[in-house]
């Protein structure tokens, strides 16, 4: 009988610690339209998979009367289970528990699950519902933020990690996530931000609300802070299971291929047209993704972001790719400040976890102005620039329409060591348009001709010279630049033949202690 009053004991320890905050609590959560810790962790995790660890861990501290508020688990649900079969760590913040706040146990708590990770070669998930710093235990609670800062940086580039934001993430809250490789917020229920509205308001007289401060549309609209947005709790933590099955484990294995049943060799005669007549006129790129990827599938990262550039993952025959489109239906698809920093960002998690790089190309050039030379241009394209010259994964280029100057060098040409770089009939690689071109190249004869009508034939007539020099991938095929000029309708095959050409090919860099990429 002992033995059972132990039992029992367990017991009863294990439902008090599932209960977290207690039952009011609970309900309040549901009443804001969000779930429990213990609810998200099954909704993400495969079925009666999830192992916990350190359920009955408590804070230490006696000041501010928490002697006589002490909750199990400590205000996170921490272990490792399965995601379609593999092993993944989490923690869970708990806001029943003290608003979720971080105590130093709590840190501790979510340290042992990130140094497992790591030992074992697992994607570390991070799903934030806290008030942020435990103010009751000082600067106890901000070295058990530096302690998990310290962590995602060693973690960086070598298992995936993810934060899926649920709640407040507030102070010093915000930086691990920032620290990981995709961020996911929920409308309306989420936000972000290093000083709360009260504090704005107190130091700039500014009044902002939290949702305009810091909520998941302006985040992932405005800044770039988050790279999802869920519509509620469910489908963020979906949108987590969807995004890892593009990822390999660790840095040392590749990621997952699946069976495919879209065949290879499908021609697509609608991509024959897909290009306007007219030069300047857009069309959607993700049309042209979704037409050759296998079974239209392509999961955008940062859709409501930098829209003149397109990020995301699709398959090829069953293998994971990250592909990197101009988006001529925005801004022409030119680069500015922040498709540049979203494209390259995307490119070095792509390196970093082996994973091919397929760049579809319809640029104009960079964004002119003062506002883009004053905010750094120069810096932020050359981090994208970086990224491709850095990348040592299968890297394949098609050039659709425009790759004009410095631009053309960007979006990982040949030279940036692209393996295999193809071109439409329709691509027009040149240093500049044919109207910008006769500027520079005719401006004097030009401003000799008097008559305004023989002026416009004049430059009508270097135009059309130009057009039919440069508007053609023929001059960049002619040095090797262009691998083969292909049919649009079999962009889908040439693109997976390449992948398989290329799935055991090696670049290696120099010996480094790291790059010094322009930030």
């Amino acid at each position: 009988m002992a033995n059972q009053d132990k039992i029992n004991e367990l017991i009863e320890k294990r439902a008090k610690a599932k209960l977290g905050g207690g039952e009011k609590r609970i309900d309040s959560q549901h009443a804001k339209g969000k779930l429990t810790a213990r609810e998200r962790i099954d909704i993400l995790l495969d079925d009666d998979s999830f192992e916990e660890f350190d359920m009955f861990v408590t804070h230490r501290t006696k000041s501010f009367g928490l002697d006589k508020q002490i909750f199990l688990s400590d205000g996170v649900v921490t272990g490792h289970g399965t995601i379609d079969g593999r092993i993944v760590y989490l923690f869970a913040q708990d806001f029943t528990v003290f608003g979720g706040s971080l105590s130093e146990t709590y840190a501790l708590k979510i340290c042992k699950v990130m140094d497992m990770a790591m030992k074992i070669g697992a994607p570390i998930i991070g799903l934030n519902d806290s008030g942020g710093a435990r103010i009751q235990e000082g600067v106890r609670s901000l070295a058990g933020y530096a302690e998990i800062f310290q962590r995602n940086i060693m973690a960086s580039g070598v298992i995936p990690q993810i934060s899926s934001i649920l709640g407040p993430c507030a102070g010093g809250a915000v930086y691990s996530p920032a620290l990981t490789d995709f961020t996911i917020m929920t409308e309306e229920t989420s936000y972000m931000f290093v000083t709360g509205p009260k504090v704005v308001k107190s130091v700039t007289g500014e009044v902002v609300s939290a949702e305009q401060l810091g909520g998941a549309k302006i985040h992932s609209t405005r800044s770039g802070v988050s790279h999802f947005l869920a519509k509620d709790d469910e489908t963020n933590l979906l949108l987590i299971r969807k995004v890892l099955s593009y990822m390999p484990s660790n840095n040392l294995e590749e990621a997952p291929i699946l069976s495919c049943n879209d065949p290879i060799d499908r021609l697509e005669d609608a991509l024959n047209e897909i290009i306007p007549e007219n030069p300047n006129q857009p069309y959607d790129m993700v049309d042209v993704i979704s037409i050759i990827t296998d079974n239209g599938e392509f999961t955008e990262v940062h859709r409501n972001y930098a829209r003149n550039i397109c990020v995301g993952f699709a398959r090829f025959n069953g293998r994971p790719v990250g592909i990197v489109a101009n988006q001529p239906k925005y801004y022409a698809g030119v680069l500015d400040i922040d498709a540049s920093r979203k494209a390259a960002r995307f490119v070095r998690f792509c390196d970093a976890f082996n994973i091919p790089i397929v760049t579809l190309v319809d640029v104009p050039g960079f964004l002119p102005g003062t506002g883009q030379e004053y905010g750094g241009i120069i810096l932020h394209g050359a981090k994208l620039l970086y990224a491709y010259g850095e990348a040592t994964v299968p890297k394949v280029t098609i050039t659709l329409r425009k790759s004009y100057g410095g631009a053309h060098d960007v979006m990982s040409c040949k030279q940036l060591r692209g393996d295999i770089n193809y071109a439409w009939p329709t691509a027009e690689i040149a240093v500049m348009g044919a109207k910008g071109a006769v500027e520079v190249l005719e401006g004097s004869n030009i401003r000799k001709i008097e008559d305004h009508s023989e002026k416009e034939d004049y430059i009508q007539q270097k135009e059309d010279e130009y057009t039919e020099r440069f508007a053609n991938p023929y001059q960049a095929a002619k040095y090797g630049f262009i691998d083969d000029v292909i049919e649009p309708r079999n962009t889908r095959f040439r693109i997976v033949r390449a992948l398989e050409l290329l799935q055991n090919k090696k670049d290696v860099n120099p010996p480094k202690k790291h790059s010094n990429i322009p930030l």
